[in-house]
């Protein structure tokens, strides 16, 4: 249930639960707490669960006899845990009360997306007629990123007596929150030690196993009326006991405030003092609550986004969560873009190529923001080149997934839930994420004017992504072209030809397509330098002539296949046999994890013409029609509108969209060319989450990349909206379901541009500031401006 600014779930579904605790995750973009029942511990249908970015920790385990290393982000300890009974005047005391006690009577939760703050009301009737109303406020600050803050109220109904509460900070947490990875090692926290002070104070300090980092989270449980606490300190953590007198007309609150810090903290001090210190600073409920929802309301003014209706209510949600994940503090940290959010444990919080569908919007929203994702590449460019070298490559080899420190976190082995078996996993074949990262650099500098990180740090990447990619182009002579073999595209479901004895495919349209124009934008770039720069960059990186003509050899003789006059997906896609799609539908219902179907039934999708997501589709999401025809045209192919028509039509039959980004880009390519199914596949890439539409995984994690690119499709897709050094360019195409919405933007130096979009006008209000007027650019080529301070109305 929606209202413009609540997400409310009325009643209490253990089935559903996990859903809601993603949905409801609280966060900064420094950590983030799942929206879970204050009352539970990890067990059935809850799981408590807080992140903090970029902390992650490697185990090894025993996967069919062999060690196997993985690196997740850590479970921290459990600073919500409130366990409360009653203890009635006239009779023995009462359960443990939980959200599926029987005797629960009603259960609420109430998420405001304006203020961030998270509200659960529940209430227990026994057989005798006495209640309790229980109703929990929790907020994570998003102005202090190091604080947190939860609210318990208590009322009695039809008794008096008292309740007893244990306030606890739990640090026996492991990472288990995933069904796929709990046979794996997931006891990442060790050296415990905890303690209570006065003022209701509790604390607890603990290490991850490998690279030991410090962690200390601190407590302070305030309860009115005031009562004193039995104070315990557990091996793993603190217990914080006081009885509190209820009556019909007497309530009782108990306030847990909590104080955060790790030794990767940029100030690094001893965490435990640290933690103590924040806490005893830290105000007392109101005044966070209040500093709470003010610094909200200032992240809102840069992220506005009004559309009307329902698609506005899910686009309001999918901008809140994130910016939990990715808020201004995440310029000060050195994390890239975990593809679950800060909201579960699914891809065990590992970096992929996501940022490629979160960027823009952060491009025209958190420029800041949007830089500092990038210089976490930068940062990990020698582990990048240390790839290409023991791969024996030249340049940069960004890993599929990355973590703390730039390695390639990927698995040799993969588990097939459906059959149970373990697979061998050849997607660190995916090195299309090195395209996705110099794309990244490019559109940036391209979006904000940003030229001082395009020269520098921008510059590195991406002319070690090109370096990479030409000598990864061999020549094949018959062909006279270049061809780029043993890769996996983002399909993910081809990792290698049928029957074959090495893993990898060929001329991966999107990989080849996108490889020139890496190569292109980095001849583009060093002729742009300044000579000072493009010189230190020549000499240090030992570019040379010669290295440059090839450069520029193979971004112009890359190979691109076709078949039945479209383009293919990869050297002898269209050899393959046509799958049955009827009857694996019939059969199974829901065929978006079709490799696990047919592996499961002792056959391979390799052997079918048969995607998991856009794959050469992707071209057409990162490049406008006239950009992807110039780059065909590059090469020497010739694509038009009825080719790529075609190629559309031929993919949109052939894809089972197992995963969240393939509909986004399926429904943005077809709005593009005003395809008649284009809102049928928006709508599945907007519900991708808050409907859960692939079967359980939301509660492991929300699909940021799917929620960035939702948002982005309205911003960037139905306007054709370009911002650049021409200004701001707009091609809106019609979306008959989204005729009209707001947005504020940045464009160059102009902060808080705010467009409207109505049917055939287009509005620009530019705020006032001492700089020079916005230029606008209209379908047409016509150039116009808008004066600071002014609005002004277009016709399209």
């Amino acid at each position: 249930m929606t209202s413009e600014w609540t997400w409310r779930y009325d009643r209490y579904d253990a089935e559903r639960e996990p859903l809601v605790e993603a949905l409801c995750t609280l966060g900064n973009g420094r950590f983030a707490t799942r929206g879970s029942a204050p009352e539970c511990t990890a067990a059935g249908a809850h799981y408590p669960g807080t992140y903090l970015a970029g902390c992650y920790d490697r185990l090894t385990s025993l996967v069919e006899g062999e060690p196997v290393e993985n690196e997740d982000l850590v479970n921290l300890p459990n600073w919500t845990l409130l366990r409360y009974r009653c203890l009635p005047d006239d009779g023995p005391a009462g359960a443990w009360l939980t959200p599926d006690h029987r005797a629960l009577r009603h259960h609420d939760v109430h998420l405001d997306l304006r203020t961030g703050v998270l509200t659960r009301r529940l209430f227990f009737e026994d057989a005798q007629g006495r209640g309790v109303r229980v109703s929990h406020l929790r907020l994570v600050h998003m102005g202090d990123s190091g604080l947190a803050a939860q609210r318990t109220l208590f009322r009695a109904y039809g008794w008096s007596g008292d309740i007893e509460v244990r306030s606890i900070l739990d640090g026996a947490v492991t990472n288990s929150g995933v069904d796929r990875y709990r046979h794996l090692q997931g006891q990442h926290l060790t050296g415990h030690r905890a303690g209570c002070e006065p003022g209701g104070v509790a604390w607890l300090t603990c290490r991850t196993a490998d690279p030991g980092i410090g962690i200390a989270a601190a407590v302070r449980t305030v309860t009115s009326p005031v009562r004193p606490a039995t104070d315990e300190a557990t091996p793993t953590g603190t217990v914080q006991t006081y009885r509190l007198p209820l009556a019909p007309r007497r309530s009782a609150t108990v306030v847990k405030t909590l104080a955060l810090h790790t030794s990767m903290d940029r100030l690094a001090a001893d965490p435990h003092s640290a933690a103590v210190d924040a806490l005893l600073r830290a105000p007392g409920l109101p005044l966070l609550l209040s500093s709470h929802q003010a610094a909200w309301h200032r992240i809102w003014e840069q992220a506005e986004l009004h559309v009307p209706g329902e698609v506005g209510r899910i686009l309001r949600l999918h901008v809140f969560h994130l910016l939990q994940t990715l808020s201004p503090h995440t310029a000060e940290l050195d994390v890239g873009v975990p593809a679950r959010g800060l909201h579960g444990e699914a891809y065990r919080g590992h970096v992929f190529w996501d940022e490629l569908f979160v960027l823009p919007y952060l491009n025209l929203h958190f420029p800041e923001v949007a830089r500092a994702l990038l210089m976490y590449r930068h940062r990990r460019l020698p582990a990048a080149r240390a790839a290409a070298r023991q791969a024996g490559r030249e340049g940069a080899m960004y890993p599929w997934q990355s973590a703390s420190s730039g390695r390639e976190e990927t698995q040799a082995l993969h588990l097939n839930p459906r059959s149970g078996r373990w697979l061998p996993d050849h997607s660190r074949l995916q090195h299309h994420v090195n395209s996705a990262i110099a794309y990244n650099v490019w559109r940036y500098a391209q979006a904000t004017g940003d030229r001082g990180f395009l020269h520098s740090a921008g510059a590195e990447i991406l002319l070690e992504v090109a370096r990479f990619w030409a000598g990864a182009a061999a020549l094949d002579p018959a062909l006279e072209r270049y061809r780029i073999r043993g890769v996996v595209g983002p399909d993910e479901y081809h990792d290698a030809y049928p029957g074959a004895a090495t893993p990898g495919i060929d001329d991966n349209a999107y990989t080849n397509a996108t490889a020139a124009w890496v190569l292109a934008r980095g001849l583009d770039l060093l002729g742009e330098l300044p000579e000072a720069r493009r010189s230190e960059l020549r000499e240090g990186l030992s570019l040379d002539d010669g290295e440059l003509a090839r450069w520029d050899d193979v971004s112009r003789r890359l190979y691109l296949p076709f078949h039945q006059g479209v383009v293919s997906q990869f050297e002898g896609y269209g050899d393959l046999e046509e799958l049955d799609w009827h009857r694996y539908r019939d059969r199974y219902g829901d065929i978006r994890r079709l490799d696990r179907i047919l592996e499961a039934e002792g056959d391979t999708v390799n052997r079918y013409q048969a995607s998991k997501q856009a794959d050469t589709l992707m071209l057409g999401y990162l490049f406008r029609p006239e950009e992807l025809a110039a780059l065909f045209g590059r090469l020497d192919y010739a694509l038009d509108d009825e080719v790529w028509r075609a190629t559309v039509s031929y993919y949109l039959r052939r894809t089972s969209h197992g995963s969240t980004l393939s509909s986004l880009v399926h429904g943005w390519v077809l709005a593009r060319q005003k395809g008649a199914d284009a809102w049928r596949y928006c709508e599945e890439a907007l519900l991708a989450d808050v409907a859960d539409v692939q079967g359980g995984t939301t509660g492991e994690g929300v699909h940021l990349g799917a929620m960035a690119g939702t948002i982005d499709l309205v911003e960037r897709g139905i306007t054709g909206l370009e911002t650049g050094p021409e200004g701001l360019r707009v091609a809106p195409v019609s979306l008959a379901e989204i005729p009209r919405f707001t947005f504020t933007l940045c464009c160059g130096r102009h902060r808080g541009v705010r467009l409207r979009m109505l049917p055939g006008r287009l509005a620009v209000a530019v705020p006032d500031s001492p700089e020079g007027p916005l230029a606008v650019v209209l379908p047409g080529d016509r150039k116009l401006s808008v004066a600071p301070g002014q609005q002004r109305w277009f016709r399209l």
